[in-house]
């Protein structure tokens, strides 16, 4: 990735982008290749792994401790992951009970920035008449995350894909009892794992 890809994705000004990538190059967590792509070193992945565990760490807490609703954490979690104690985030982890997935069911790295890989496949490749298990979530938008809540289709609960349809590509799916449908947008948009 280069500067001006890093800041389309980030939708931030390239002249910020181009200074921030400077500092973390003064901090030897970047590096530019000679091709002018950007990529982390050792130690910036590990920084980012750090900063991406409390960060779910602290969502878990939040949802599970606090009673947040898993669309109101991120921003809070965003704040606290800045927070430098690595003693504080083991003993958070030990406090959650080691939790290996936020609430929306993305990996927690451990402490050595090991992430467990969950094998997840998008809902809208999956095959009909097979049960699911909704392991991850690729949206993680407050309107998304609330239109799921009200489905009851949440990471951890079974599901079965009933039909897809081939009039606009929606989806047909039993959650605890209950047909709903969904559109193709949501069922890329929700990761499944056999079973």
């Amino acid at each position: 990735m280069n500067n001006t890809a890093l800041s389309n994705a980030l939708g931030l000004n390239p002249a910020t982008v181009l200074e921030m990538v400077r500092k973390l190059t003064d901090r030897k967590m970047l590096q530019i290749k000679p091709d002018k792509s950007i990529q982390l070193t050792e130690k910036g992945k590990k920084k980012a792994l750090l900063t991406i565990r409390k960060h779910r760490l602290w969502e878990v807490f939040l949802v599970e401790k606090m009673n947040y609703k898993w669309n109101e954490v991120h921003e809070l979690a965003e704040q606290l992951e800045h927070i430098e104690s690595t003693d504080l985030v083991d003993r958070l982890d030990g406090f959650l009970g080691n939790p290996s997935f936020d609430p929306h069911g993305d990996p927690i790295p451990d402490k050595n920035g090991k992430i467990k890989n969950n094998h997840a496949a998008p809902l809208s490749g999956c095959t009909e008449g097979k049960y699911y298990t909704i392991a991850n979530l690729t949206d993680t938008n407050d309107g998304f995350l609330q239109y799921l809540e009200k489905l009851n289709i949440l990471p951890g609960i079974k599901i079965k894909l009933l039909e897809k349809h081939d009039y606009d590509n929606s989806f047909s799916v039993e959650v605890q009892k209950k047909t709903v449908q969904l559109s193709e947008k949501v069922a890329k948009n929700i990761l499944v794992q056999a079973g």
